[in-house]
């Protein structure tokens, strides 16, 4: 049978929100940070579909991908405050859920920060893909670093091939894959948020093995292009889906396959969403809220592609 997505009835609801963390930690899964979060963080318990507020407060944070190391939930590229000239966090973030408590972390060198990255822990290290280092204005890179946690050392590694921001990391087969997301510095005269047509369809795919980059073009690129989708691993395949063009919240559903660089079309989302992230867990892939149009705006469900 072929898979598809469905939204699921929740026991409690999270605070709606975009621009959203949603991560797996310990069989729980967190919802941290976003432009509507007012602090708050949601725990998700998928065995009995319950939502739970936790105890502990964030900042106001948001896009950014963050990862767990040791059962802690480890923060280190966000932007902060209101559109559009949200700074980068100064700061790494842990946040322990078994305590549900925030820790300040080591200071990120100034000449690296930003937010919107892709960011994954691999090998012992957390490893941060491009971004844009002033909110909404200015800052778009290709930057890629590397960061041990345990030594507290930064380390620049070569730039990918290109430039993004507003886009989710994935690692599968010991690669990195950058995929979807826009370059947000582009501006127009006339028309500041051009930046929304400014997708990037090419894919680049760092490989650990190597330590050198490729950029995956014709048609291998993602068929349509948008930011802030969500990107998953599910049976060695990558799924893509949602995420936001000029004009909408889209809903599409695709699977890219490493061994061939082809890409399929799956069943879409019930509602278009961008700015949350996916979780994959026991053979399923989760997201939750997001923003069903272009920009703002935000819906609190959850959809299961199984």
């Amino acid at each position: 049978m072929a898979k598809k997505w469905q939204i699921i009835s929740t026991i409690g609801k999270p605070t709606g929100r975009h621009e959203t963390a949603f991560v797996v930690c310990g069989g729980m899964f967190y919802l941290i940070g976003g432009r509507e979060a007012k602090g708050r963080i949601d725990r998700f318990d998928p065995k009995t579909n319950t939502w739970k507020e936790m105890g502990a407060k964030s900042s106001l944070i948001h896009h950014f991908q963050p990862v767990v190391v040791d059962q802690k939930i480890i923060m280190v590229g966000a932007m902060t405050g209101g559109y559009p000239v949200e700074e980068p966090m100064s700061h790494v973030q842990i946040y322990d859920p078994s305590k549900d408590m925030w820790t300040e972390g080591a200071e990120i060198p100034e000449a690296r920060r930003r937010g919107s990255s892709g960011t994954v822990y691999h090998g012992g290290k957390i490893y941060l893909a491009c971004g844009i280092t002033y909110g909404h204005t200015s800052g778009t890179n290709n930057w890629f670093d590397a960061y041990d946690i345990q030594t507290n050392t930064w380390t620049v590694l070569p730039e990918a091939p290109c430039i993004r921001d507003h886009f989710h990391s994935v690692v599968l087969n010991d690669k990195l894959y950058c995929i979807g997301g826009r370059n947000t510095s582009y501006h127009e005269e006339n028309n500041f948020q051009a930046f929304f047509g400014a997708v990037i369809q090419e894919i680049d795919v760092y490989d650990f093995q190597s330590q050198s980059w490729t950029m995956l073009t014709g048609t291998a690129r993602l068929p349509i292009g948008s930011a802030a989708g969500g990107v998953a691993c599910l049976d060695g395949q990558i799924i893509y889906f949602g995420g936001e063009t000029d004009a909408v919240a889209l809903a599409d559903t695709r699977s890219f396959d490493p061994s061939t660089n082809k890409w399929t079309t799956l069943a879409p989302l019930n509602q278009g969403r961008h700015g949350s992230q996916a979780i994959t867990y026991e053979g399923k892939v989760y997201v939750a809220a997001g923003s069903p149009k272009r920009g703002g705006g935000n819906v609190d469900s959850v959809e299961v592609f199984s």
